[in-house]
């Protein structure tokens, strides 16, 4: 496999991205040439190796080359198991034969000046690099932060101190994503088409639309956040936004939510709230419900249905209730021979 990456970064093969980062953290920080004076030949031989391993492996396409191909495999000697390109690297067609992977490290600089921010981690010491120098002016420097920390500010940021995560990331991008009862009842799936600016190996923007799917699972509430991570627009020494969806709620002709329960208000008339009413729905799943109340309805009443309200959203084959409420509709005059009926109602 020649170089072992796993080894150099002193992780498992199975490490993940906060693993890695805090492996080149820790490792750039005790190689930097501007660290280690008295043994610059070797530290900048080592910082070198740490960044090439750290840009392989926190790269999910170069990984896969090099856990596959070892390094020979990234450096074209043999196709890649899927062409298509990315940041530091290209395909290009040799005459009749297969596509062919080319791995061009990016300077060791770079990749620490961008993990670290490009001012500097050490709070703008010194004057060739501090404050808000252009990560351009940066890039092109043989050392990213003009030589100006020493082993005194080094060591003033104890190992287990934590360092500047590197470029900085915008708010999130929030919208609304308004369902109706019925999805928010079965469950559905949503299509966003997003408008987004990314970045091409060379720093250019362009712009690309996406498709983005949003399982929307049953018993969802107003105010569930589906986040998509880093989809925002792409920009030099700033990491993308992410993207979130906040679900909202749009009103019901019949229901009205309140939590897992679903509320319903009919508008009966007196003699209907006296002699009893039969209740008849249509459930947001489309079945026909009979409900017949045979007790007397007054004001406050309120007939209770288990298990037809919405879906619990941690369990979906249970369901909080259906309760139905009414509003009375009293007559605005009686005759003589009504008053004199409703009297014969009272108790004697």
């Amino acid at each position: 496999m020649g170089v072992d990456y796993y080894k150099i970064l002193q992780v498992d093969k199975n490490a993940n991205d906060e693993d890695l980062k805090k492996a080149y953290r820790k490792l750039a920080m005790k190689w930097h040439p501007d660290k280690n004076p008295t043994n610059k030949k070797e530290a900048e031989a080592k910082f070198k190796e740490i960044s090439e391993a750290y840009e392989v492996l926190s790269d999910p396409q170069k990984r896969a080359i090099y856990d596959q191909y070892g390094e020979e495999g990234l450096k074209g000697q043999v196709p890649p198991p899927d062409a298509g390109g990315h940041g530091g690297a290209s395909f290009f067609q040799t005459g009749d034969g297969p596509t062919v992977f080319r791995f061009n490290p990016r300077n060791a600089n770079d990749i620490f000046a961008e993990f670290f921010g490009y001012s500097s981690p050490f709070g703008g010491m010194g004057s060739s690099g501090s404050g808000s120098g252009s990560g351009s002016g940066m890039r092109n420097s043989s050392r990213p932060f003009g030589g100006m920390f020493g082993d005194d500010i080094f060591s003033s940021f104890g190992e287990g101190r934590p360092m500047s995560q590197g470029p900085r990331k915008p708010p999130p991008i929030e919208r609304t994503l308004p369902c109706t009862l019925e999805e928010l009842y079965k469950g559905t799936t949503k299509k966003m088409k997003i408008s987004r600016e990314i970045m091409d190996v060379s720093g250019k923007t362009l712009p690309v639309e996406e498709i983005l799917t949003i399982e929307i699972k049953p018993g969802w509430k107003k105010g569930t956040k589906i986040t998509f991570p880093e989809k925002g627009n792409e920009q030099p020494n700033v990491l993308p936004a992410d993207l979130v969806f906040i679900i909202d709620e749009k009103p019901h002709s019949t229901f009205t939510r309140d939590g897992n329960d679903l509320v319903v208000t009919q508008m009966i008339s007196l003699v209907e709230a006296l002699t009893g009413y039969t209740v008849r729905l249509t459930t947001l799943d489309g079945r026909s419900l009979t409900i017949p109340i045979n007790n007397v309805i007054h004001p406050d009443y309120e007939e209770v249905v288990p298990k037809e309200g919405m879906p619990m959203p941690k369990d979906p084959s249970k369901r909080g209730n259906l309760r139905i409420k009414f509003k009375i509709k009293f007559p605005t005059r009686l005759t003589d021979e009504q008053k004199s009926g409703i009297k014969k109602l009272q108790a004697p």
